[in-house]
């Protein structure tokens, strides 16, 4: 009898614990969060994530992977969708282009840890805003993509998560998983203002 994973790399799949540890070690420790925090992060994050995506489908446009970009929005969505597969477009993709896609992606891992940074002093209250803006930043993403192209158009598409150090694969449900309980792991935490 076979295990089938969600993701790949077998480790991927180990996403799916960091919410409930994170869950438990901020319950047990507490962790203080003024809700402005993760209001003003969490906007933040919704706009950064909008970028995002506008990235990925300025990316398809450049490599060809985006058909009717030419024309007006309404024409992008209606032809986008049935031609773009996210986890086939990484073999099309120029290397030129892969490379700044990694570097992308660490830029945005790092925008992310320094907002957290910028919030608080506290390893915890810096943990919970890190997922907090992952998460939403995350979810944004998928819905600004969904919105401006029509991808995914199931959230059984494969998409590729990362390319760092390889390419993550998942189905789209998988990330949005993952961030749905991160933002609950951070709601349910006992989120008070700092004391003084």
């Amino acid at each position: 009898m076979s295990v089938r994973l969600i993701a790949e790399p077998w480790w991927v799949n180990l996403l799916l614990g960091v919410p409930p540890l994170a869950f438990f070690w901020w319950r047990r420790s507490g962790v203080s969060l003024p809700p402005r925090q993760l209001l003003f992060s969490g906007i933040f994050a919704a706009a950064f994530g909008f970028v995002e995506a506008v990235v990925v489908v300025y990316l398809r446009a450049a490599t060809g992977l985006l058909p009717g970009y030419q024309g007006t929005l309404s024409d992008v969505i209606r032809r986008s969708g049935e031609f773009y597969q996210q986890s086939q477009a990484l073999a099309q993709f120029p290397q030129s282009l892969l490379t700044l896609e990694v570097l992308r992606e660490a830029a945005t891992i790092l925008i992310l840890l320094s907002v957290a940074f910028l919030t608080s002093s506290q390893r915890r209250a810096r943990a919970a805003v890190f997922l907090w803006t992952f998460a939403i930043w995350d979810i944004v993403y998928y819905a600004a993509l969904w919105a401006t192209v029509r991808w995914p158009q199931s959230l059984k598409d494969t998409d590729v998560l990362f390319l760092i150090p390889g390419p993550w694969l998942s189905p789209v449900w998988f990330p949005l998983l993952v961030s749905a309980l991160c933002l609950l792991a951070v709601l349910l935490t006992r989120v008070s203002p700092l004391k003084t």
